[in-house]
């Protein structure tokens, strides 16, 4: 009898200390949450500009350039909220570590796809180029074609009745359009 009775005793202190913590917690917790809604509401009216300009100024380029640059802010906002909020409730140490770490693998991812963003890059300076559109006859270096069609990363071209593609970034730094007229 005895035990139970030292059992319970333990059984309520730890309840009541929880408690206790619990009530201190409380109002770090809320901060967080109204933190969270405010910040939501904000990256939401954001997006909602950002769309509403991409689309004025992207006139008449494919919806997906647009929903890939919101694609791309969305995620630096929402992850700079989420490091933000472990800072309102107090958890900086476990924000500064995962910015930190995220820092180092997006370093690491830029440096693996260097060459493709580099690619990616130049396609859009080609697809917004007049000069350089879909049956233009075109020299890139030795190779001499009929751009068949321009793409983000790459650009196809017709020569001698093969199809030769090459990687933006190469035709961007290098194209010479020949004749005056399309080919």
């Amino acid at each position: 009898m005895a035990e139970f009775v030292f059992q319970s005793a333990l059984v309520r202190r730890a309840l009541v200390a929880f408690i206790e913590r619990l009530v201190n917690t409380l109002p770090t917790v809320i901060t967080g949450v109204v933190f969270l809604i405010l910040a939501a509401l904000l990256v939401k009216l954001v997006l909602v500009v950002l769309n509403a300009v991409l689309a004025r100024t992207m006139r008449g380029q494919s919806p997906v350039y647009r929903q890939f640059l919101t694609t791309v802010v969305a995620v630096f906002l929402w992850f700079g909220v989420g490091l933000s909020t472990l800072s309102v409730v107090g958890l900086e140490g476990i924000a500064a570590s995962l910015g930190t770490a995220a820092g180092f693998v997006a370093l690491g991812v830029s440096y693996a796809t260097s060459d493709m963003i580099a690619d990616a890059v130049a396609g859009i300076y080609l697809l917004r180029d007049p000069d350089f559109e879909a049956g233009d006859t075109v020299r890139v270096g030795d190779m001499e074609g009929v751009v068949r069609s321009i793409e983000l990363r790459k650009t196809r071209f017709g020569v001698d009745g093969d199809v030769v593609v090459r990687g933006n970034a190469d035709i961007e730094a290098r194209w010479t359009k020949v004749g005056g007229e399309r080919g």
